[in-house]
């Protein structure tokens, strides 16, 4: 495989990375979500199967405490998370999603769906489905690295 004067890949995944986002945070905001921090994507997918605790949030995000407060503080402020005592103590906060997150997440699993789809009709579903399984090694990869971390930078 020659790469003499290609892109490198690392700058078209980045690319076709930024590029998705760009969309995806057109469609959220069309949708009434324009209010979204760069961050809340991720805290979403965290706390998304159940409630989590701010150091949770803070080690998913690879930042610290202080750091996820502000960004939980943020979306609690918006709407999208909501603080519940934990049972038997009551010093523990535990942060649950709002029907108003769920209603972002949904729209932004549409959107996922679609665009995987819009791919599919332009270059062909074998195209796309080689894509998906070059991207899922990748993933499989870094996550057998421990390095699938969810992580905003």
């Amino acid at each position: 495989m020659s790469t003499t004067n290609a892109t490198d890949f690392g700058i078209l995944l980045n690319v076709a990375f930024g590029t998705f986002k760009i969309q995806l945070h057109k469609r959220l905001a069309e949708a009434g979500f324009d209010d979204l921090g760069s961050s809340f994507g991720y805290v979403f997918r965290m706390l998304e199967g159940e409630p989590g605790t701010l150091k949770q949030v803070a080690s998913g995000l690879g930042i610290t405490a202080q750091g996820a407060l502000k960004v939980i503080n943020d979306m609690v402020a918006k709407g999208y998370v909501e603080r519940h005592d934990e049972p038997g103590d009551g010093r523990i906060k535990r942060l649950a999603l709002t029907h108003r997150a769920l209603a972002a997440m949904a729209q932004a699993h549409r959107f996922h769906r679609q665009f995987e789809h819009d791919l599919a009709a332009k270059l062909g579903e074998s195209q796309v489905a080689a894509m998906r399984s070059v991207l899922e090694e990748i993933h499989a990869r870094a996550s057998a690295d421990g390095m699938a971390q969810v992580r905003p930078f």
